[in-house]
């Protein structure tokens, strides 16, 4: 048709312009033919009577991400309209509705149910599609005459409208089970993608409420598209994707589970899939959770030490790492309550960073160090300690990696499923959250000061002068400085409030994000900066000006006096200085550490166990063998060295080469 009208309005001379140009038209799926719309006749759920009543419910329901209820689903709400329910096609569930072929006697007739479909038509039908179920007709019961027959409409329902029938339509409701749907509607939970605010979400709400004036589920996730690693869509005929088979079995199903629980995915976000990512959870969350299981297990078995589930230990690092625990149990349990899984996952990723990078790295002579009257008791702690935090901890995370925590858990209780076990009560763990909270700022400490290491080429087994922590409240971790001493390896540390004395932070407003925010204001907020009239507030934001800056808005310039080497905390409240200045005294000490890091690898080369002690040869250049003897003892205790000789060796089971910072060593060992 469109070329006669555009040659009609040509010739009746209202055509200002004429041009062809391509442009994207919808064609039938299977035919590649164009569709033309037309308008029919439908049948409708009148969503409008209703629609008040939705947007109420609604607003009891719990979204993830939240802002979909009031946004993306309620708007839809807001702005519904009558629901076409009927299609004019062969295939489908059929309309259960019987119409009079005689407009003179009209009738309707609807069906609930095969009872009254037989009580009508005097059979029970047992297929309710298209052609049987059209099958069935009657005279009309309103037409006098007898010559009008009630025949069922043509259409077929809407597939939307069955499922969003499913919540009770899966029981049989209200024919069968009537009493199970009653005490489980409605669903405790749902997940599905974001666009189903229009689809399966809306239709469920809308059934739900016009036919129980309820919702249809109570908490729901809304996820995102998954997208390949450039970010196009997932395409079978492109392969832009790693098949989830070959991702079982080279990173494992627990990889993949934890990748995509801990993603923006599940919060409504987009997200681009990588084979790198799941590496990383491989290499970051369950390698960490095997080292320490297997840390565990390896000196337990050494030590005959049957553990126990304990949680009355005194020592130090036992009571953070108990108290920790339970906050990770708590915080867990939040997130998952309100449907975070991301957030969960957050929760136990820091916490294993705490468990394996400070608890069992500042415990390990606890365990290494040989059983003794003296040290029984602790060892014993230290056990226990690790055992109950390593049950709680597979109990805490078996949802997101259950075929890992199965594994360690029934290590662990020898035996027991994991997926039986309770979830665990954070009642059962001792609370100390002040020495949580003075403990992790120890460990940001830490990390700050070995990345400034790291920044200045100075490897951690060289000692360091000094670490100076200034900031606000840094004296109240003065009881702990002793770990940092070891952690960082420096040979004192003084713990100071006088942040200025060592360094000053300089705000930088972000104007591009500020500017549309604030307008005009901002220029009181840059002058302020500049005079340095601003404060940090403990939430991560910065009072300046009368304004209130959100952490993406602005950045805090750390600036030390010259020839000082600083680096703020991650916190943002304080500083590390680090003397890098390294004495002929300290480079010896940092030579010996090497050496003992070289036996150890020669230990484990040479297939030896934790426990067997050694005869150990030495031989090199007078200064490296200088240093090893200057600190004898401490390599001798380290590699566990009943003898440390110099010069060639005898009889060695195993003997090798290596290079200590620019020093030939030649090293050999034999069992003692």
């Amino acid at each position: 048709a469109n070329p006669d009208i555009i040659r009609d309005l040509k010739e009746a001379g209202k055509v200002v312009r004429h041009d062809t140009y391509e442009h994207n038209y919808p064609h039938c799926w299977r035919t590649d033919t164009p569709i033309i719309y037309k308008a029919i006749s439908s049948w409708f759920v009148k969503v409008t009577d209703i629609r008040d009543r939705m947007l109420a419910i609604n607003a009891g329901i719990n979204w993830v991400p939240g802002h979909v209820r009031d946004g993306r689903f309620g708007m839809w709400l807001d702005g519904a309209r009558d629901w076409s329910i009927s299609r004019n096609r062969f295939w489908g569930s059929p309309i259960p509705v019987w119409r009079s072929d005689d407009p003179e006697y009209p009738r309707i007739d609807v069906y609930g149910g095969l009872d009254e479909i037989e009580a009508d038509f005097g059979v029970r039908p047992d297929d309710l599609h298209r052609p049987f179920i059209d099958d069935l007709t009657r005279p009309n019961p309103d037409d006098p005459t007898g010559k009008s027959t009630m025949r069922r409409v043509p259409e077929v329902l809407d597939c939307w409208f069955e499922s969003g029938s499913m919540p009770f339509a899966q029981f049989h409701y209200p024919f069968e089970n009537e009493q199970w749907f009653e005490d489980h509607f409605p669903a405790d939970f749902i997940v599905e993608y974001i666009n189903q605010t229009r689809g399966w979400f809306y239709t469920m709400h809308v059934l739900a409420t016009a036919l129980f004036d309820r919702p249809a589920f109570q908490n729901v996730i809304c996820h995102g598209i998954l997208l390949a690693e450039d970010g196009a869509k997932l395409s079978k005929k492109m392969r832009n994707y790693t098949e989830p088979t070959e991702i079982f079995d080279r990173q494992g199903s627990d990889a993949l589970r934890w990748y995509l629980m801990s993603a923006n995915i599940l919060r409504g976000g987009d997200m681009r899939i990588s084979d790198r990512g799941i590496d990383d959870v491989v290499r970051q969350v369950l390698l960490p959770i095997w080292n320490a299981y297997s840390f565990f297990t390896l000196y337990a078995n050494v030590d005959g030490h049957r553990a126990e589930f304990r949680t009355d230990a005194t020592g130090l690092l036992d009571r953070y790492l108990l108290a920790k625990t339970r906050a990770m149990v708590e915080a867990v349990t939040e997130h998952m309550d309100d449907y975070d899984l991301p957030g969960a996952t957050a929760e136990l990723q820091g916490f294993i960073d705490a468990l394996n990078n400070w608890y069992i790295r500042r415990s390990r002579d606890r365990f290494w160090a040989k059983a003794s009257a003296a040290n029984e008791a602790d060892k014993r702690d230290a056990h226990d300690t690790l055992h109950t935090v390593l049950v709680t901890f597979a109990r805490t995370a078996a949802p997101f990696l259950p075929m890992v925590m199965e594994e360690v858990h029934g290590g662990l209780t020898g035996g027991d499923s994991v997926h039986l076990s309770d979830w665990p009560d954070p009642a059962e763990l001792p609370a100390d959250p002040d020495l949580v909270a003075r403990m992790d700022r120890l460990r940001d400490v830490a990390s700050t000061a070995l990345r400034l290491r790291e920044d200045h080429g100075l490897r951690v087994r060289l000692p360091l002068a000094s670490l100076t922590v200034a900031g606000a409240d840094a004296e109240s971790l003065a009881d702990l400085v002793h770990l940092l001493v070891d952690e960082v390896n420096v040979k004192s540390v003084e713990m100071t409030d006088d942040l200025e004395a060592h360094a000053t932070f300089r705000l930088q407003p972000d104007g591009r994000v500020l500017g549309p925010r604030l307008g005009g204001g901002v220029q009181a907020v840059f002058a302020a900066a500049r005079a340095g009239e601003f404060t940090h507030n403990d939430d991560g934001t910065v009072g300046v000006a009368d304004e209130t800056l959100q952490p993406d808005e602005f950045v805090l310039a750390l600036e030390s006096p010259e020839g000082v080497t600083a680096a703020a905390l991650g916190s943002g409240d304080g500083v590390v200085v680090l003397d890098i200045e390294v004495t002929p005294e300290l480079e010896s000490e940092g030579l010996a550490r090497d050496v003992v890091r070289q036996v150890q690898q020669a230990r484990r080369d040479a297939g030896l166990v934790v426990t067997d002690r050694i005869l150990l040869w030495l031989d090199g250049d007078d200064a490296l063998l200088d240093a090893v003897r200057s600190h004898e003892a401490h390599v001798a205790g380290q590699v566990l060295a009943a003898e440390v000789a110099y010069g060639p060796s005898v009889d060695a089971i195993h003997a090798a080469g290596v290079a200590v910072e620019g020093h030939a060593l030649t090293l050999a060992i034999t069992r003692a």
